[in-house]
């Protein structure tokens, strides 16, 4: 023997199995020809590195080379690449794994989980307050109840695919590469349904609604997403069901504006109450409150009542509630209302009948005397 099967592979004497296929993959890549197109150094080099790794990992084969350093006698047949090349195919796969054919044939037999499904849910803001609990149907696909999501009648089964013969697989020889491709007959599943599910036809699911009792939780928002866990898709092959994810959507009120975990109103007072005081009733989320409008209020001032906001979500405490006043001026008055109200201005006097210029302008010329 020319070469030396360990030295050939770039390994010690007492490598693994394993550190053996490691080194084999990593050198038949670098000199394959296919890489390294007219180089017959590169050739030969890919020959050396194949010999020494048909024997190296056959435990047999391997005892007796390292017992009398040869593999004669142990029905290798190593006089060349020629008498190699007709398992070089079996053993580039051993190595390689059809990395890619088994790879995916394994995607699509495994176990996978189903599809995740979203809902969008309106919810009024007394609802979004306290919480609710509401009940929504989901269309979703199911495994059927009949055949239980084999897809085949009951009794009868699927059965196994004689193209490929249960792989998913078929498998092609070119050159030195064995390539896999998925079995057209069962698209890959390895399986054959000859009598198929009357309720699904042999889909192994069937497309219904489902209801669900869904709790909103106290303090939720525009744009929360609860999860319910399980209520999606069925699963690929016995793997679990997708999740349900509701989005939450909290519809506007006529009358409050939410702003993160407060509620902001507006209340219209009249020209008396602003001017004299007194106590108004305004409306909070969970009832009635009084306010005490101190003498003199001017219209947009902001009372603040606390702790009659929005819970806050998966936390403690509540947010808080703003009432903004403003004068509500009558469009319509009565003869002794307009009376009374231009002795009022005559008493203040507030001369209605001068225009909005002719006021500014009198406050200038009072300033400028002053100021001499």
């Amino acid at each position: 023997m020319a070469n030396d099967y360990y030295q050939t592979l770039e390994i010690e004497r007492n490598a693994s199995d394993a550190d053996i296929k490691k080194a084999y993959r990593r050198l038949a890549l670098k000199y394959h020809p296919d890489r390294n197109p007219g180089d017959n150094g590169a050739e030969e080099k890919f020959k050396e590195i194949n010999e020494a790794y048909a024997c190296l990992s056959d435990p047999h084969k391997r005892s007796h080379y390292d017992q009398f350093g040869t593999t004669e006698d142990t029905g290798a047949g190593f006089g060349g690449f020629g008498d190699f090349s007709s398992s070089f195919g079996d053993i580039f796969e051993d190595v390689f794994g059809n990395i890619f054919g088994d790879f995916a044939g394994r995607q699509r037999t495994r176990p996978s989980k189903g599809a995740d499904l979203r809902y969008d849910l309106e919810v009024n803001l007394k609802d979004a307050v306290f919480g609710a609990e509401k009940k929504i149907k989901i269309p979703k696909w199911e495994n059927c109840s009949t055949c239980s999501g084999s897809g085949a009648k009951p009794g009868k089964g699927p059965t196994t695919c004689r193209t490929c013969g249960g792989t998913g697989q078929t498998k092609l020889q070119q050159g030195f590469f064995t390539i896999a491709r998925t079995c057209g007959t069962c698209s890959g599943e390895g399986k054959i349904i000859t009598d198929p599910c009357n309720k699904c036809r042999g889909q192994g699911k069937v497309r219904r609604e489902r209801s669900i009792s869904l709790k909103v939780p106290a303090g939720v928002d525009t744009g929360i997403r609860l999860k319910v866990s399980g209520e999606g898709e069925a699963g690929r092959n016995g793997g679990p069901n997708g999740d349900l994810y509701v989005v939450i959507h909290v519809e506007p009120h006529p009358f409050f504006k939410r702003k993160d975990n407060d509620l902001l109103c507006e209340v219209p007072i009249s020209f008396v109450q602003a001017a004299l005081g007194g106590e108004i009733e305004v409306p909070t989320i969970e009832g009635n409150e009084h306010i005490r409008i101190p003498a003199g209020t001017p219209s947009g001032r902001v009372f603040h009542l606390r702790g009659k906001g929005v819970p806050r979500l998966g936390g403690y405490g509540k947010g808080d509630q703003y009432v903004s006043v403003f004068i509500d001026v009558p469009k319509k008055l009565t003869q002794r209302q307009k009376e009374l109200l231009m002795e009022f201005a005559e008493i203040s006097g507030d001369d209605i009948s001068k225009g909005f210029m002719d006021k500014i302008k009198e406050m200038f010329h009072t300033h400028y005397k002053e100021a001499k």
